[in-house]
């Protein structure tokens, strides 16, 4: 498996490499087309001057009298090979005594041919050597009567871009090595920051959330160690609500089940014939088991939802029948512990399309809170109305009501609130993840001392089921 470092500077040097060659290439024609520019700019100013000469003091003579004259006066001074080429492209005279082929193909003197300067290079039979070709027409007076073809060798130039290129070649190997030098520090600069952030995840992996990912710099790498910062506290925080919740579950379940245990014990050893002792007892082991019960419950839908097998199943509920079932069994409780409970709906409230028996179970869960969190002499308003296709349920009551510091943390799970009557903190939770499963939004506002309000609000065609 290839490193991260080693992926970076693999990928670092081939980008340089690439980048240097390709500087490299160019800037090396550059140079040799600026030699090759200059030494043509050189032979066409020798032929148009050679070309100016002939036509002032030669042109009234023929060609072929000028060549048998070895009259070389107009191009003597010249240091490069000379060829006069007549009309056909046929090589009348050669200052190196070369007679080569039939030249009317050469570029070059096509274009003399026609009457403008041309230039070539190439190689030639004679020689190994690279040359430059620039022919001119010779005119006798305005028609022309030959070409005048000055030949150079770029040997001497191709020598010194040669120099240059190893010079240049030099260069681009220091500069790859000291760029690839760069390159694994800079690679280092992003592995070693990675490295001990996986050497910290590995340890939290182990269960050691108490350790701290040191943030170097403000970067993705920064944010990284930030975010697994976050992540670990999360998880402590969520540990601690586990043991919590823990705690008090099996202090809740402890309640009932030594309440039960001592009745039964109590009834065991007491007088058979007290009617009024039995009944006492029976009453309170079925208080204490109904509220057993309704705690199993809660952590068996907890389980369910977690383990993703919580279903809902939508059918048509009558909201009616729905809200007489709920006054019918919640007005008991409110006469006994003398709370004011009221249950109202608008008119025409439609059918809707959901689950009967977990809307059952969310509104219980929010009535019960309610109701224990509401003094003797309080209030409890149930309200039901329809709006823009969707049903809205007001819970409010006239309770102690919810700090600001913890109304974000009620839904939590495991969450308990620090007032003495919180019960193991899964219930409001259990109630908002039914009503998201349902398509529908659970909100709370309260404030300490003022009571709280619950809103639900659920579509008139069903949610997810």
């Amino acid at each position: 498996m290839r490193s991260i470092r080693t992926r970076l500077v693999a990928n670092f040097m081939f980008v340089i490499i690439i980048t240097v060659l390709i500087l490299e290439i160019l800037l090396i024609n550059v140079i040799k087309q600026n030699y090759y520019v200059s030494r043509e700019g050189f032979l066409v100013s020798q032929i148009k001057l050679c070309s100016d000469i002939y036509l002032r003091y030669y042109s009234d003579t023929s060609l072929y009298e000028n060549v048998l004259n070895d009259v070389d006066t107009f191009w003597k001074p010249i240091k490069a090979q000379v060829q006069i080429i007549d009309l056909t492209g046929k090589v009348k005279m050669d200052s190196i005594g070369v007679t080569p082929e039939d030249l009317s193909a050469k570029k070059d003197v096509k274009e003399a041919l026609d009457g403008s300067i041309g230039t070539w290079v190439g190689k030639v039979d004679y020689t190994d050597e690279e040359v430059m070709a620039v022919s001119c027409p010779l005119k006798s007076g305005t028609e022309t009567v030959a070409v005048l073809r000055l030949i150079a060798t770029l040997d001497d130039i191709n020598r010194d871009v040669g120099k240059i290129t190893k010079i240049f070649i030099f260069i681009g190997i220091a500069v790859i090595m000291i760029c690839g030098l760069l390159s694994v520090l800079l690679a280092n600069s992003i592995v070693e920051p990675l490295k001990e952030i996986t050497g910290v995840a590995e340890k939290m992996s182990l269960g050691d959330y108490k350790i701290k990912s040191i943030k170097k710099n403000d970067d993705e790498i920064g944010r990284l160690s930030d975010t697994l910062n976050h992540m670990a506290e999360e998880i402590l925080k969520k540990e601690q609500l586990k043991n919590d919740f823990i705690s008090s579950v099996s202090h809740e379940l402890r309640t009932p089940l030594t309440s039960i245990k001592g009745w039964a014990v109590t009834l065991k050893v007491g007088n058979p014939e007290d009617r009024e002792l039995i009944m006492d007892g029976l009453e309170i082991i079925e208080k204490e088991s109904d509220r057993l019960t309704s705690m199993v419950e809660e952590l068996l839908d907890f389980s369910k939802y977690v383990s993703g097998k919580l279903q809902i199943v939508n059918r048509e509920v009558s909201l009616k029948d729905l809200l007489e079932y709920l006054e019918i069994q919640l007005v008991p409780r409110a006469e006994r512990e003398n709370v004011e409970f009221s249950v109202t709906q608008s008119e025409n409230l439609p059918n809707i399309f959901s689950d009967e028996n977990r809307l059952k179970q969310i509104f219980i869960n929010i009535l019960d809170n309610a109701f224990r969190f509401t003094p003797p002499g309080g209030k409890i308003d149930f309200n039901t109305h329809c709006e823009e296709g969707k049903v809205i349920f007001s819970i409010k009551d006239s309770g102690c009501g919810i700090s600001q510091e913890e109304l974000p943390k009620v839904k939590e799970r495991f969450y308990k609130g620090k007032n003495e009557k919180s019960r193991n903190g899964i219930g409001l939770s259990i109630c908002d993840e039914l009503v998201t499963c349902m398509g529908g939004t659970l909100s709370i506002k309260s404030e300490l001392g003022s009571g709280t309000e619950v809103t639900v609000i659920m579509p008139v065609a069903g949610g997810v089921a």
